[in-house]
């Protein structure tokens, strides 16, 4: 016997109002819960195996319309097709043609806001925006997300990828993040043009074989105590900067960035934090007296500001072009002041007897060696101490120390 179509009445669909399934033929139920919330549930079998779709409340769903929503999908059925799949596909359709409207600068936007709060570093979220807005911007930045294909991520890579590998590299990446972020917001369908292995790996050549070492120019050890005897005549807060960056071995930002609270004075100890270091971990940098007397001489005014080389503005820690004036001023724009962690680690190797890591250590540099990263679980202070009051010695007298370690 044919099954029955259009069973209920809209004076049964009112009237239902014991918890239950109600049907109305050819797989449309109305569903009544124990609240009394009633829905229109359609029901369906698909490779052996009974499925249900939801089509809306009876507040927002008639029994007409529910009837038109119950045939169009027992069609889709003769067919052969998976109402739910179908629309799904519709509802995905949806979002990619609203997604039309959003571009990758949107896009890279809203990352960037997503992830800022995750970063150590303030200044990382300015570093993607000036990435994104200055390579990717100008060519598919204002176009939809889902129109950014290999072609154009090439057209942004190629140019710079030999030039500028290791630019090429970081805006090669920062694209693909945003992408991977575009597709789990549902913006773009489809593999990652920016992914590197299996797609542009094949390419594009290795960045290691195209990679230019650049090294900062150092100053030869020999002529240390030279330079620091012109650099102790300069005046001003940079100077005093960049006298105690020699001293110490530091990076630039780590000594800008420095503030009076990192400094242990009666302990010659300078803590510098894990969020302001390049490795991410925090590093306790022994202080020799010619360092100590760089901090005892600023001692002051500074001090109520919390940084202690203050620049120009309130508040704020003196610019990464400063100590780069400084050495301008002294003639010898040839050097940079990381250059000067290279003087300090050719004297170590060749001048003195202490051992590589000890120097590494000093340096705060990244132990890439994971056997020798567990072997190597202290911090080697004590002999770090000695080495930097033997290199404040070096920088004072440039006379050869040979070390007791």
């Amino acid at each position: 016997m044919a099954r029955q179509v259009g069973r209920m009445s809209a004076l049964a669909v009112t009237r239902a109002t014991r918890k239950g399934m109600y049907a109305d033929g050819g797989g449309l139920y109305l569903q009544v819960t124990s609240g009394g919330a009633k829905s229109w549930i359609f029901r369906y079998m698909l490779h052996g195996r009974a499925r249900e779709m939801g089509l809306g409340p009876l507040h927002t769903v008639s029994l007409a319309e529910a009837r038109i929503k119950a045939t169009e999908y027992r069609r889709l059925r003769l067919e052969g097709i998976d109402p739910i799949d179908a629309r799904h596909g519709q509802r995905n359709q949806l979002r990619l043609e609203a997604a039309k409207a959003t571009t990758f600068d949107q896009c890279a936007t809203s990352y960037i806001d997503a992830h800022r709060a995750g970063w150590k570093n303030a200044k990382h979220a300015d570093q993607w925006k000036n990435t994104l807005d200055t390579y990717p911007g100008p060519v598919f930045g204002q176009l939809p997300v889902q129109a950014v294909d290999t072609a154009l991520v090439m057209k942004v890579i190629e140019p710079i990828w030999e030039s500028k590998p290791e630019t090429a590299s970081r805006v090669r990446g920062r694209i693909e993040l945003v992408l991977d972020w575009a597709t789990a917001r549902g913006y773009r369908q489809g593999d990652n043009p920016a992914r590197w292995r299996g797609h542009l790996d094949k390419l594009l050549p290795n960045r290691s074989k195209v990679r230019k070492v650049v090294h900062h120019p150092a100053l030869p050890y020999a002529e240390i105590a030279d330079c620091m005897k012109l650099l102790r005549a300069q005046n001003g807060t940079a100077a005093r900067a960049l006298e105690f960056l020699i001293l110490t071995a530091a990076r630039t930002g780590e000594v800008i960035g420095a503030t009076w609270d990192e400094i242990h004075l009666n302990e010659r100890l300078w803590t510098v934090p894990a969020e302001r270091i390049k490795g991410g971990k925090e590093h306790r940098v022994p202080m020799s007296s010619g360092a100590m007397a760089v901090l005892t001489g600023l001692r002051g005014a500074e001090k109520e500001q919390g940084y202690i080389f203050a620049g120009g503005k309130p508040g704020k820690p003196l610019s990464n072009m400063a100590l780069l004036a400084v050495l301008k001023r002294m003639k010898r724009s040839d050097l940079t002041a990381h250059g000067f962690r290279s003087t300090f680690r050719d004297w170590a190797a060749e001048c003195t007897n202490y051992p590589r890591e000890v120097a590494e250590m000093a340096l705060a540099h990244v132990i890439e060696n994971k056997v020798e990263a567990a072997y190597r679980r202290g911090n080697l202070f004590e002999k770090r101490q000695a080495m930097m009051d033997d290199w404040g010695r070096y920088c004072r007298h440039s006379s050869k120390i040979d070390s007791g370690v």
